[in-house]
């Protein structure tokens, strides 16, 4: 846990915890999303507060595109490479009732839904993963983080953690729609903490 700490810097951390602390004291209700980056950190930074604070975690990685939704006219969208019409009627809504709910995590390896996840209203809720600040769901949350990295970190990083074969498929096809995303979108700009993540 130390060495992923050490992935980011000590002041914007204190940052993300002073704003959600006050939220938390604040409102009956907190929904936070972790955009930014392949490879810069979502997943980290999410686990490492889950273990200070009691919250539910989501990732957008369980929203990817089923087969059938892989129209032309929406892999040609920008942001589009995510069901965010889905994730906001399965977990959004949910988390606005404040009852339990369960939504359906897509498996991208078999092409199919994998198992029901339930879910216990929670006061702190973190949503973590690339699409998590798309325009449809960016007004649902109360603290918006974005995450970014060097090229070749990022690249590095997805390697070792993807495998030879995948890390070619980021480089020519998800980081380039990621990064038309994050620019046409504005997502950094309207993001209300940036970190430059550091590391190996």
């Amino acid at each position: 846990m130390l060495e992923a700490i050490r992935l980011y810097p000590k002041m914007q951390m204190q940052k993300i915890i002073d704003q959600m602390d006050s939220l938390l004291r604040s409102k009956d209700l907190v929904i936070m999303a972790i955009d930014g980056k392949s490879g810069s950190g979502k997943s980290t930074l999410a686990d490492l507060l889950a273990q200070y604070y009691d919250c539910n975690v989501f990732h957008m990685d369980d929203f990817f595109l089923r087969p059938e939704l892989k129209t032309e006219e929406r892999l040609k969208e920008v942001g589009g490479n995510v069901d965010y019409v889905r994730f906001k009627e399965e977990v959004i809504h949910g988390l606005l009732s404040s009852t339990p709910f369960q939504y359906r995590i897509y498996d991208c390896q078999t092409l199919s839904f994998s198992e029901h996840i339930s879910v216990a209203p929670k006061k702190l809720n973190i949503i973590e993963g690339s699409y998590s600040l798309h325009p449809t769901l960016i007004h649902y949350y109360d603290l918006k983080i974005f995450l970014t990295t060097d090229d070749k970190t990022q690249s590095r990083r997805i390697l070792k953690r993807n495998g030879p074969i995948m890390h070619k498929r980021f480089l020519h096809e998800w980081i380039p729609k990621e990064n038309q995303y994050f620019e046409e979108m504005r997502i950094k700009e309207k993001s209300d903490i940036i970190i430059e993540v550091q590391g190996k």
